[in-house]
Formats: structure tokens, sequence, C-alpha cells
């Protein structure tokens, strides 16, 4: 299985990329984030057109999460247990839940598309949102693989955090003055990696950011961070034999500001159908 992910910042307008670099480069599973539309306005005939099955969570133009697939999905969800939410202005645990988050299980894997909040700026509460909504995330997570330690689970998209200081390129961005770089957010981060997950891209992929700003020559200055992941189990990391980050989607007329990050899985599962193209690294 080859399994992509990619926080397209709106589908409608990057539709016919995205679904060529699907079929370019054969994915199976593409979990997408910030797609911007609700399912009625999602572009569904391009993508079945190439063959995938597309699921997707929409609310407004702002969001928005998909998974597509050439492989059957099951049990699509559209929460993770506890997930909170929010609204400007609304305090309190009644307040609506934004489609930052989608959850199905594909050829034996549970994948999960997450587009994390953004967290906006240090004091606000949207900052206090986002650390929720990650706690609730890790508990998730830690419930899952306690019930079933070989559950090949991954977690997949933008989760507006960069780790570690190797994967923050961009000097506007300082620890101390701006969010994805302050401690309580990397401890976040460190806390799912505790729950039982595994970043699997960077021991194949050394350097690389997935995130330039459209402002200030970010991209051609190479001034960019790491944001977008792909989290497994030990079920999940033990099975990926292949691991890249597309930077050249950058490039290009009217990219998204995120790359895609893609593994390739040696691991099947029973309901896959034999007809359908596995990729192994």
């Amino acid at each position: 299985m080859r399994l992509a992910t990619w926080n397209v910042n709106s589908i409608r307008a990057r539709v016919e990329r995205t679904v060529a670099f699907a079929e370019r480069e054969s994915v199976d599973v593409l979990a997408m984030q910030e797609v911007k539309c609700t399912p009625a306005q999602f572009p569904f005939a391009e993508f079945e057109a190439a063959g995938y099955e597309v699921h997707v969570h929409g609310l407004n133009q702002w969001n928005g999460v998909a998974i597509a697939t050439r492989i059957p999905a099951e049990d699509v969800v559209t929460s993770f247990p506890g997930m909170p939410g929010f609204s400007k202005g609304l305090e309190g645990p009644d307040q609506p839940l934004e489609a930052r988050a989608m959850g199905a299980t594909i050829g034996g894997v549970r994948v999960w598309s997450l587009y994390v909040p953004n967290g906006r700026a240090l004091g606000d509460p949207h900052l206090a949102y986002k650390l929720d909504w990650l706690a609730a995330l890790g508990a998730y997570t830690s419930e899952a693989l306690a019930e079933n330690p070989d559950l090949a689970l991954a977690l997949v998209g933008d989760f507006n955090i960069a780790p570690t200081n190797a994967d923050n390129g961009d000097p506007t961005v300082v620890e101390g003055f701006s969010t994805h770089v302050s401690p309580p957010e990397r401890e976040a981060f460190a806390a799912l990696e505790a729950a039982g997950l595994t970043d699997v891209v960077r021991p194949l992929v050394p350097t690389g950011y997935t995130y330039w700003d459209y402002k200030r020559l970010r991209f051609p200055r190479n001034e960019g961070m790491r944001i977008d992941f792909i989290l497994g189990s030990h079920a999940f990391a033990g099975a990926v034999t292949g691991a890249a980050i597309h930077r050249d989607e950058r490039k290009g007329e009217a990219p998204s500001d995120h790359v895609p990050v893609v593994v390739d899985l040696d691991l099947r599962s029973p309901e896959v159908d034999d007809d359908v193209p596995m990729i192994f690294g």
C-alpha cells in the first residue's frame, strides 16, 4: 500500500494537480487536509475517474478533511473520542466540532486524516484549544493501542507543530514568540510518541521541510517547516519500506503551501482486492 498525506489548501483550486500527483505516484490512499469545502462542493468526479472512492468531511469554506482510496474503506468516522470543539467567543464543553478529523480502516490499517488546530498566537484561546485537541488525540491513541497492541494505526496530516529545531527553517517562527515551536506544543507532540507512535518518515528522509509560507520568498530560500507527519504504531512502523517528501509539488502554478508526504507499506489484508496494485519501497 502506498499512503500519502497532503494539505491541499483548497481542493477545488487544486483538484487537477492533486489527482495528477496521486495517479503519477500510484498512491493507493491519499489523506487530505484543508479541502475547504462541503461534501456537496467536493470535486468527486475527477477522483472517481482516476479510480478513487472519496470520503469527505467539510462544513464550510474552512478546514475540512478527506480520504481518497483505491482500496475499500470501512468504519469511516469524523471525530475521535473526546475531540473538543471550538467557536470564537464561546466557552464550555458544548462548542461545535470542527471538520478536522476523519478515520477509516483501509487494507487493515486504521488511518486518520488530521488537521490539527493552528493555535494562532501565544496566549490566544485557539492555542488552548489546540493543546486540548492534541491531549484528546493522545488519550484516544493510548487507549486504542492498549486495547489492541497489534493495531496498525496511522495518524497522518498537518500537525501544525515543528517538534524540533531541525524542523523549523522559518526565521520568523521563534520560540517564545510564535506558535508551532512553543514548549507546550512540542510536549503535546512528544506525548503522541509516548503513547506508542513513531515518526516513520524522518529515519528514511533525514532532511526536508513540508511547508513554506507564500510570503517573503520562503520557498526559494528554503525557509520552511516540517509540520506534516505520518505517525504510526509499532505494527504500522514495522511495515514501512520507503518514504518520500515531494518537495517539487511546491513548484509550478498555484501550488499548495504544503507538499505531499508518502510512505510505502508491505502490509496486506484479506479485505484488499488482489486486483488493486500495491506499491512497495
